[in-house]
């Protein structure tokens, strides 16, 4: 086997999956601060997105901040008073409640001011006096011009910053509202949101444990234009990645060909074949604790893969010769035997007849610990939709079926199930 086409890359942009279901974040108190930059009007975008997607968002606004956006626009998408005014009559000491209160400190965007103040500890407005009061995580996206980054005085702010236990995220590079190019834009509102989900998961029932998890199809090359692959998109096993990902779980995501954007925080591990799939899983899982084996890897590859692309010329009929690829699952199942990781082998079986049985074989046989069965020949099930229908079949041979459902929704359940798996087994 070979990998050499493999990638590794550490992700640094979310998945677009429905915002409104965000277990990991429901009922999050997320303090958001706003500075007077132009790139104001993201924040409250990730205001909307926070408060969607279930957290409780309270957002403090300098009065440089003031003049880019008002208070009412954030009061608006999150439902809750925004807060401008450090001597505010509608409650005693403001900063105090505000930053014990908070789960989360975030101040997107951050300007080079803020950030000088909260370096030196000043504090003469709501937000500065909240920043030194809060006893939660702080984290801060900066958005200023690449010369007002680059200065020598705001990187050594920041470094202060950063070590004292803030988290800076971005900025971001780009054309700026000067006109000027460089490093310097706010990073985007779906990617904050994915720094956001992945700092309040630290903690969570998977903190400590390596989740290796593979998601699309693969691609077997026929010549050097043509190959064989699947419908599979991807999305299920990006979404158990994520659900993973949001229970404190260390994860590899091995992925076959798609057009899905990164997750924050995830090892992305790309990959072609199912030879490369195999050499990429068989590593991961030397000390791994789990594998969710989500992808649609093809079961056959061509016999022989031309060197040059096959011409199509006077032929009406071309005979192509496959043999089986390697079987992924069973090769864990012999290294398991070995070396006793991974701890649990969870299987995907996309199916499109004799739903139950199929799955329970494949379980059997490959000695899994769960299998996710799904019939892929209904419309709003498995490949290429956002839905999905499964049954989910344990090594006794019990059959959970699940209604209808997103699949974040399905990554959720399966995830609850290897959690209650686990906690059976004294892990």
């Amino acid at each position: 086997m070979s990998a050499k086409r493999s990638t590794i890359a550490l992700c640094t942009t979310p998945p677009l999956y429905d915002m409104s279901t965000i277990p990991v974040l429901r009922d999050q108190k997320i303090l958001l601060g706003v500075t007077g930059s132009i790139a104001a009007y993201k924040a409250a975008d990730l205001a909307s997105k926070l408060t969607q997607a279930g957290a409780q968002v309270d957002v403090i606004l300098t009065e440089a901040a003031t003049k880019f956006i008002t208070p009412l626009t954030f009061q608006s998408v999150t439902g809750r008073k925004a807060y401008a005014d450090l001597w505010g009559d509608d409650a005693h000491v403001i900063h105090v409640g505000l930053g014990e209160s908070a789960d989360l400190l975030v101040i997107a965007p951050a300007t080079a001011d803020v950030i000088a103040k909260m370096a030196h500890g000043l504090a003469n407005d709501l937000l500065t006096v909240t920043a030194l009061a809060a006893r939660c995580p702080i984290m801060i996206a900066p958005a200023m011009d690449v010369g007002m980054f680059e200065h020598p005085a705001t990187q050594a702010n920041l470094k202060v910053l950063v070590e004292r236990g803030v988290t800076v995220i971005g900025p971001a590079e780009g054309r700026m509202a000067s006109g000027l190019m460089g490093k310097g834009r706010l990073v985007e509102p779906v990617e904050l949101l994915g720094h956001i989900r992945l700092m309040v998961s630290r903690g969570g029932p998977f903190t400590g444990r390596k989740f290796v998890v593979t998601a699309g199809g693969t691609q077997e090359a026929i010549d050097p234009v043509r190959f064989i692959s699947n419908h599979s998109s991807g999305k299920q096993g990006f979404a158990m990645a994520q659900a993973a990902l949001d229970r404190g779980a260390d994860v590899t995501l091995i992925a076959g060909p798609n057009s899905l954007p990164p997750i924050v925080g995830v090892k992305l591990v790309n990959v072609r074949s199912a030879a490369e799939m195999a050499d990429a899983v068989l590593k991961a899982c030397v000390d791994a604790d789990a594998l969710v084996m989500a992808a649609a890897v093809a079961d056959f590859r061509p016999e022989a893969e031309a060197e040059q692309k096959i011409k199509r010329g006077a032929l009406d009929v071309y005979d192509l010769r496959l043999t089986k690829t390697v079987d992924i699952l069973m090769a864990v199942a012999e290294q398991r035997e070995r070396t006793g990781k991974p701890t649990l082998t969870v299987g995907f079986a996309a199916e499109t007849q004799n739903l139950i049985d199929n799955a329970r074989e494949k379980l059997f046989k490959k000695k899994l610990s769960l299998i996710v069965a799904n019939d892929v020949s209904a419309a709003d099930s498995g490949f290429l939709v956002d839905t999905n229908q499964v049954t989910i079949v344990d090594a006794g041979g019990g059959a959970a079926e699940l209604p209808l459902m997103s699949k974040a929704d399905v990554a959720e359940a399966v995830c609850e199930r290897i959690e209650r798996l686990l906690a059976s087994k004294g892990w």
